[in-house]
């Protein structure tokens, strides 16, 4: 990948402000930097190289450790992450992280994962969003390219929750419901993906604060990926570590694989009949 150009990217501009501010600041490594804030070493690597801004958290704490103007560089924070194609820059170290992924795990309490949707479905969501029809598209095309990781030759372990109201959920029509759930159950026959439900008689559980994905590459951070009005892509350990543990939680509470698979084939037969 060629060398961003501070003078034309935003993103190499804040790196190269970042990177000063760190030296400024008496942190003559980024090792030296990241173990100060608590933050991976990559995470510091990339806002500097322009690879991907800091996160709000990132920044704020880089702020005052190296004595900036908060209020000035999160705007250049928010230029740097406008992004004029379909995925957001703040969304491309999460692909990253998702592309070399050995081992992917999903909680997901109200809608299918990215990986296993269908066209429709997705355009469905995209367009509820608010996106107009040639926004979609893009995006819809953007998500069913990143589903070829699932029929690699070397694909990750995709370990997925779902809670029952995902079934039940109508997303655009019935019939792409009924389709969307066909898909699910056929992918979830997969030797490396595996499906879990957790019913809805559970009631409380750990994971009803949000869904989020987190991505475990061999030789580098897991990478958490947390659902919200925007997704945020994060590396901190502390959070990985609670993510982690809720996912524990969930999947322990949940239905066999068998069993749950059973679950989506006849949801899907009702959403037939619907």
């Amino acid at each position: 990948m060629a060398k961003r150009d501070p003078e034309t990217d935003p993103r190499a501009f804040l790196g190269d402000e970042l990177r000063r501010a760190r030296l400024a600041a008496g942190f003559s490594s980024q090792d030296a930097l990241a173990a100060k804030l608590g933050f991976d070493r990559t995470v510091i690597t990339k806002a500097e190289t322009g690879d991907r801004p800091p996160t709000p958290e990132v920044l704020a704490a880089w702020c005052q450790e190296c004595n900036l103007d908060a209020e000035l560089y999160r705007r250049f924070a928010k230029l740097a992450r406008s992004s004029d194609g379909p995925i957001p820059p703040w969304f491309e170290d999460w692909l990253e992280a998702e592309r070399e992924a050995v081992m992917l795990r999903y909680w997901q309490p109200i809608i299918v994962p990215g990986l296993f949707q269908t066209a429709e479905y997705a355009r469905a969501l995209f367009v509820a969003a608010g996106k107009d029809a040639d926004q979609a598209d893009e995006l819809v095309t953007a998500r069913l390219e990143r589903q070829a990781i699932l029929d690699r030759s070397d694909p990750p372990q995709v370990v997925t929750v779902l809670d029952e109201s995902v079934l039940h959920r109508l997303i655009g029509s019935p019939q792409i419901m009924a389709e969307q759930l066909a898909h699910l159950a056929e992918r979830a026959t997969l030797p490396h993906a595996s499906v879990q439900v957790l019913t809805a008689d559970n009631g409380a559980n750990a994971g009803l604060s949000g869904g989020f994905a987190l991505a475990s590459c061999d030789g580098a951070p897991d990478v958490l990926s947390m659902n919200g009005v925007e997704d945020v892509t994060d590396e901190t350990r502390s959070l990985v570590r609670k993510a982690t543990n809720i996912f524990v939680r969930v999947q322990a509470d949940s239905l066999p694989r068998a069993a749950s698979l059973k679950l989506i084939s006849e949801a899907a037969e009702q959403w037939k009949t619907r």
